[in-house]
């Protein structure tokens, strides 16, 4: 990923670059993102049923400043669909992949709830290639998630995940939103994003793929991968975790606990928003990160800090 530069002082004075899409093959298979801007990389990471399209009311915003790229996970979006591993790891090999394979080295990564575990899955297992690490409405950083995801992990769930959220549920849920907006009334991303996500699951690669993904982070009774106990790694790292006041999938009281366990990180929390703050306001949630990545220093790997780091362990002894 290129080397930092300064971004331009106004915003308003720089035209929006073209956000392109584009596709590469990457081990074989088809991974589909999104492109645009240049100068420092900004790496974003959806989450899980969503794709680069969750992006979109931020993304030209952020190119004006920086060179931003969005991938769909494999899985996911437009990228092919294969029999394999949907772990976390995997899914950070692949942002390295995505990255490398477009010729950039080191970057800030950016991931929204199941894109905030592959965020510091990447940071963990790629601390070289991360110069900030930015966790919107994260998942592994608490136990509690809706109960819908959890139900989701039952045996037979994957029979009903086809009619829980058809394709004319999206539109409705579009219109509603669109009718309420044009009386003033504002209406949260949540019950949108949460039917898009679900009506692409009437796709069947699409559905055993978030089987599979689903699995790897979350069991019955809640989430069950956690990063609390390796956050103290991220120490030298600038950390900014972001989260909505209502978020009702994950709540934004594992953004504060990560907070406090994570020296000199910042937490930003927008009031009345919900899983999606990024769609709820774009504009503040770019001006949000354009300011962290602008006042603070690209974190360099240091292996000897590493290695005294692991040696003291998360209680500093």
């Amino acid at each position: 990923m290129s080397a930092a530069t300064a971004a331009p002082a106004a915003a308003h004075r720089t035209p929006t670059p073209e956000v392109r899409e584009e596709t590469i093959e990457l081990h074989g298979h088809l991974v589909s993102y999104k492109i645009a801007g240049e100068g420092p990389v900004v790496g974003l990471i959806h989450g899980i049923t969503e794709n680069a399209d969750s992006w979109r009311d931020v993304m030209p915003r952020l190119a004006r400043h920086y060179t931003v790229i969005a991938g769909d996970l494999l899985g996911h979006g437009r990228s092919a669909k294969p029999r394999g591993d949907y772990s976390l790891g995997a899914y950070a090999s692949g942002m390295r992949d995505l990255m490398g394979a477009l010729g950039f080295e080191r970057g800030t990564v950016v991931g929204r709830s199941l894109g905030g575990g592959i965020a510091m899955q990447f940071a963990y297992q790629f601390p070289e290639y991360t110069e900030r690490m930015v966790l919107v409405s994260s998942g592994g950083l608490g136990r509690e998630v809706h109960p819908l995801l959890r139900a989701a992990t039952l045996p037979g769930a994957e029979l009903v995940l086809p009619w829980i959220a058809p394709g004319w549920a999206v539109r409705a849920g579009e219109i509603a939103g669109e009718t309420l907006g044009r009386v003033g009334l504002h209406v949260r991303s949540d019950i949108t994003e949460m039917a898009r996500g679900l009506a692409s699951l009437n796709d069947s690669e699409a559905r055993e793929a978030f089987r599979h993904t689903l699995k790897a982070v979350v069991e019955p009774q809640g989430q069950r991968v956690s990063a609390l106990d390796r956050l103290y790694l991220a120490e030298d790292i600038p950390v900014l975790l972001l989260w909505g006041s209502n978020d009702p999938i994950i709540p934004a009281a594992h953004g504060r606990t990560a907070h406090e366990l994570i020296p000199n990180s910042r937490y930003v929390e927008f009031e009345g928003s919900g899983h999606w703050p990024q769609l709820d306001d774009p504009e503040r949630f770019a001006d949000t990160l354009i300011d962290f990545i602008e006042t603070t220093e690209p974190y360099e790997f240091d292996l000897d800090r590493m290695k005294d780091q692991l040696r003291r362990g998360p209680t500093g002894d």
